[in-house]
């Protein structure tokens, strides 16, 4: 069997309020993904699913358990993975090119070859014609094309998204939804996607994890037998797709209700 390369392995995780407080997010967790597997987590609102982001990229360490990237400890914040959050993570006083650059720039690149790395990305997010323009001048969906330039530019192994598209129309997101398997199908990294949207998990992913509530753990999980690649507008009136909705949210119906 090949090392997976993101391991939970029985975490937990508690937060301690300045009041004293303890809120558990997470108990006895365990997950694999493998290289170049694309995972989604679905489940209800205050189940861990952005604190299992936060363990794998050592922002929210486990208060039991262990966590393994590429088949160590997690340690720190590793250069290898990218993470774009549901905000977009872009510099209002920086152009379209300039935030794309910033990536390379910080690992080390001199600001001509960032920003000629740059151009080519703006042209694969479709973007061209709007090097120049300012966060403020683009619209929802471009600005979240930008953020995934930002983070697809450094090439990361592993990706972690945090419900990337939720704040998108549905139009919107359905063609970034598209435009993310593309660039994905070229970089082939690692992928947990977070959402709380069932089709958008069934539509983009290998595999779907299905948490409990809070403290959360999985309570199930579903292998996506869809073909790639894959139209994530057509794939939803296929049979296969409906009957995996119904199986997943007879699974999360009972933890969503109060």
């Amino acid at each position: 069997m090949p090392t997976p390369v993101i391991e939970l392995i029985n975490v937990s995780c508690k937060f301690i309020s300045p009041e004293g407080k303890i809120t558990h997010a997470l108990r006895e967790m365990s997950l694999c993904v493998n290289e170049g597997d694309f995972c989604a987590i679905v489940g209800p609102t205050g189940c861990g699913k952005s604190t299992t982001l936060g363990m794998i990229t050592s922002l929210s360490p486990p208060s039991t358990g262990l966590v393994k990237v590429f088949g160590k400890p997690v340690a720190g914040i590793d250069p290898n993975i990218g993470f774009v959050f549901q905000t977009d993570a872009v510099f209002p006083w920086k152009n379209v090119i300039d935030n794309i650059a910033i990536g390379p720039i910080y690992r080390g690149k001199n600001a001509a070859e960032a920003k000629k790395m740059a151009a080519d990305w703006v042209r694969r997010v479709g973007l061209a014609g709007f090097e120049h323009h300012y966060p403020h001048q683009l619209s929802g969906g471009m600005r979240k094309r930008v953020a995934l330039a930002q983070t697809f530019i450094n090439e990361p192994k592993i990706l972690l998204m945090d419900e990337p598209f939720a704040a998108l129309d549905v139009q919107t997101r359905a063609l970034m939804q598209g435009e993310l398997l593309s660039l994905w199908s070229e970089l082939k990294a690692s992928v947990i996607f977070v959402t709380h949207d069932i089709e958008e998990a069934i539509a983009l992913a290998d595999r779907v994890v299905v948490l409990s509530k809070g403290p959360g753990t999985v309570k199930s999980s579903y292998d996506i037998p869809l073909a790639r690649p894959r139209d994530v507008s057509e794939a939803r009136y296929s049979e296969q797709f409906i009957h995996l909705s119904k199986q997943i949210w007879h699974d999360l119906k009972n933890e969503v209700q109060i």
